[in-house]
């Protein structure tokens, strides 16, 4: 089978849906599909060997030129063809770009207009080439905000069109109400052309087919998938000491980790050897919100550190290693949660909220332990008790880095695919 995954690049920074899409086209790779991963917007960032092409496609700087100056649409193909080098996008990206939806709502909308705006002359030369070069059997867009590029795809393509789900409300939802009632319609008419939707959770099909007005028949559900083979970490009979709670995710205010500094004030009061370490990726626009946590944790001295963002996949699994717990108090909904199937791969435990994919993981793993969202003292009590029964946190760890290895490896994710594909 010939697949085409368009995935959005992360402008620069480490991003769970880069990062799952490039494992997924290694793994159907590797079982012998014909597989091209296309970035779209800037090239992808990813900690392990990057699949995807040398090309992108509507390059960011383009498209806000675009967007912004009608002259520029007249600009000869050669010369926009510059601005598109991943090299010239990369280091644009390390300039601040931001990606704040509050900032992004005209410019969204200029992007689901497809090639009805001014975004014509960027779309024609990605079709070209998903018909002329890869002329692919299916093509699976990695999220429903780059399907402006469908209207015009569908005009030459006719084969299986397919969209991933994987947090697109947690974006639009941040928009300006003006800008997010037209985004939202956009969609709704947009998800008309897809065959098939997938999600990483069964919640979050049932939200996304309301939230989008979607036929929830069209759902299928996917594991999240990761490359088991450089995750050595093992379960440890006996925590760390001190015993480490860890923060592994993007260092912003959605992620939570404004709520983990309370519970982990709250714990410390009958652990007080006990630290607090975070790691993750800090986006420059999110520089306030952590000087706030700073701040905020001040009282906690050398017991709070800021790890800061693992360049590569070895240095990610030696933090992961390094945690007794992994927890991760989202106020979002989370779709995917990767980060917990990543803290169990490497034998480490999690004590998560009971809201969005969380239960679906914890269950299907038996890993770790769900609190009532917002509820600081069942949160530090769940802490606690991994803390002080060692034989309760090896058990949810030994469990958990079992049955991802049977449920969330490559060959789960190639059997899902082929299966929700055949059908």
């Amino acid at each position: 089978m010939r697949i085409a995954i368009v995935t959005a690049g992360g402008a620069g920074m480490f991003c769970g849906s880069c990062m799952h899409d490039n494992t997924w086209a290694r793994a159907l790779r590797d079982a012998g599909e014909d597989v091209t991963l296309i970035p779209l917007y800037t090239p992808i960032r990813v900690d392990e060997e990057n699949l995807s092409t040398d090309r992108v496609f509507l390059g960011g700087i383009n498209l806000y030129l675009d967007s912004q100056y009608h002259w520029w649409q007249r600009v000869p193909r050669w010369m926009k063809g510059m601005l598109d080098s991943p090299r010239l996008l990369n280091f644009a990206s390390r300039l601040g770009v931001s990606n704040d939806a509050k900032q992004l709502g005209e410019l969204t909308l200029v992007t689901l207009a497809g090639s009805e705006g001014p975004l014509k002359r960027e779309i024609e030369p990605f079709v070209d080439f998903l018909i002329r070069d890869i002329q692919p059997d299916v093509v699976i867009l990695s999220n429903a905000l780059l399907a402006g590029v469908v209207p015009a795809l569908r005009e030459k393509y006719k084969g299986r069109l397919a969209c991933v789900l994987q947090g697109d409300d947690i974006f639009v939802d941040a928009l300006l109400p003006d800008y997010r009632s037209r985004v939202l319609e956009r969609l709704a008419e947009l998800g008309t052309y897809f065959d098939l939707f997938f999600t990483h959770s069964r919640y979050y099909a049932d939200y996304m087919a309301t939230y989008l007005s979607l036929p929830r028949e069209k759902f299928r559900t996917l594991p999240l998938g990761i490359d088991l083979s450089p995750h050595h970490g093992l379960p440890r009979e006996q925590p760390g000491e001190p015993f480490t709670v860890g923060y592994f995710a993007r260092i912003c205010r959605e992620k939570g980790l404004q709520n983990l500094i309370p519970a982990f004030r709250a714990f410390r009061e009958q652990h007080p050897t006990a630290r607090l370490v975070a790691g993750g990726y800090l986006n420059p626009h999110d520089k306030p919100f952590f000087e706030s946590i700073r701040k905020d944790a001040a009282d906690l001295g050398d017991a709070f550190h800021y790890a800061g963002s693992p360049e590569t996949l070895a240095e990610k699994i030696e933090l992961l290693r390094s945690f007794d717990v992994l927890s991760v108090p989202t106020d979002y909904h989370e779709p995917k949660g990767l980060y917990v199937i990543e803290a169990l791969a490497n034998g480490v435990p999690v004590v998560q909220p009971r809201h969005g994919a969380f239960p679906e993981l914890v269950e299907a793993t038996g890993g770790g332990l769900l609190y009532a969202p917002g509820d600081l003292e069942e949160h530090a009590a769940h802490l606690s008790r991994l803390a002080s029964e060692p034989e309760l946190r090896h058990g949810h760890a030994s469990r958990g880095h079992a049955n991802v290895r049977e449920h969330y490896g490559p060959d789960a994710l190639v059997r899902a695919t082929r299966e929700a594909l055949s059908q």
